[in-house]
């Protein structure tokens, strides 16, 4: 017996224009694409369901914009922007870029913030407004702040799980190691809900990579989660530790599940040596994040994507204490990593537009990702002829569909 289909839960938005230039006609059944025709060949509905229904499908024209799958915000920092908050000046650090006066500035600004979960609203809001369905954000814990950033967060994410789905990092913003009793933190993190366990600068701020990258693996083994370190180290120093990552990525079977923040080391390293740490990296499964920062080295997106390497691409802080820029938009942000990278060819605009969407889908192992059949129906559509157009123009007239429904347009979020 062949299952009815509730046409009251079906939409067919015809006219859309596909990555490939293909003019088709989506339909979308139960917040899923249930079926990809090209346009004008969608089969007539089955009048006999029709005749059943209370509303028959809905109808709407695309009218030849182009259509792709929503972004991916891989790396973003939810409890500690200031977005839609008072302007908070930059301090810059006293001696160049350090990690641990950056923190001491952050503690500062946060005490006089406005409340966590209003700012991390505004800040979800302004990135579901451009396109990004889906988020990875790192959530501060340590000795000073305890779980609070967590529990604030994970309340946040409760309340717009209908709108965004949101992947959280256990984050120690202080170290692990010299922060005491932040391992059991993290630990207590994972518990209450957070989905991977992060880590930051193993070498440089805890000084005992071996001890950090224990604690780090050991409770993602504990707890069957992720791990997304954060590695600001640059040339031999990072490379080292990009290493030591991959090689206990590899020997715990965990391929596909670990990712390196930022890896600003593999951005100033010899050409020989970038050749060995992409194979190292793909053949373990570990993954680059980067958002192409201005005034840092970053990890090399052709030369690694070559290699086998999944990267992907995230806003990481916007408007916070280590940078007042960022816009929450991921097709910006594939601009940025394209105009850094010397990106000028189709192909290679395509690649960058790829960091945001499919390669941060793999990333974040997204099971239902894309403008295929039996994915979820998260969509933006836009008015350019194609993904290179796109990503040199970043229109801002975009509708944003979340399982086949509208919950943005131009920018502003219709659905709450």
């Amino acid at each position: 017996m062949r299952e009815q289909t509730n046409l009251s839960e079906q939409t067919i938005f015809s006219n859309a224009k596909l990555a490939d230039g293909s003019l088709v006609d989506l339909t979308v059944t139960g917040g899923h694409f249930s079926a990809i025709a090209p346009a004008g060949k969608t089969p007539p509905a089955d009048f006999a369901a029709v005749a059943s229904a209370i509303i028959a499908p809905l109808f709407v024209d695309l009218a030849g914009q182009l259509v792709v799958p929503a972004f991916v915000e891989g790396h973003i920092h939810l409890d500690t922007s200031f977005y839609g908050d008072a302007w908070r000046p930059h301090i810059p650090c006293t001696n160049g870029f350090d990690v641990r006066e950056r923190v001491a500035f952050q503690a500062r600004n946060l005490a006089a913030a406005a409340p966590m979960a209003e700012r991390a609203k505004n800040q979800l809001e302004l990135c579901v407004g451009n396109g990004s369905l889906t988020m990875r954000s790192h959530v501060m814990v340590d000795g000073s702040v305890g779980l609070k950033h967590v529990e604030t967060i994970l309340a946040v994410r409760e309340n717009y799980r209908d709108l965004i789905d949101i992947q959280l990092v256990a984050f120690p913003q202080s170290g692990i190691l010299s922060s005491p009793g932040t391992a059991e933190l993290l630990d207590e993190a994972l518990k209450l809900g957070c989905d991977l366990v992060g880590g930051l600068d193993p070498a440089s701020f805890d000084r005992d990579v071996k001890g950090h990258l224990d604690v780090v693996f050991g409770l993602a083994q504990k707890h069957g989660a992720g791990v997304d370190i954060h590695l600001h180290d640059g040339g031999t120093l990072g490379l080292f530790q990009v290493e030591e990552i991959a090689t206990r990525t590899k020997a715990l079977g965990m391929a596909g599940h670990v990712v390196v923040s930022h890896a600003y080391g593999l951005g100033d390293i010899p050409a020989d040596a970038l050749d060995k740490a992409g194979a190292m990296l793909a053949a373990a499964g570990v993954a680059i994040m980067t958002n192409a920062p201005g005034n840092h080295a970053f990890p090399p997106v052709a030369a690694l994507r070559q290699a086998g390497v999944t990267v992907f691409g995230g806003s990481d802080n916007i408007r916070d204490s280590w940078w007042p820029y960022g816009d929450g938009d991921m097709l910006s942000r594939a601009n940025m990593i394209g105009y850094r990278s010397g990106f000028y060819e189709d192909h290679e605009l395509e690649a960058a537009f790829d960091v945001v969407t499919h390669a941060g889908a793999k990333a974040l192992g997204l099971a239902s990702y894309g403008i295929v059949v039996g994915a979820s129906a998260d969509f933006v559509a836009m008015p350019a002829q194609h993904v290179p157009e796109a990503v040199v123009a970043v229109p801002k007239e975009r509708t944003v569909y979340r399982r086949g429904k509208v919950v943005a347009r131009n920018g502003t979020v219709l659905a709450r």
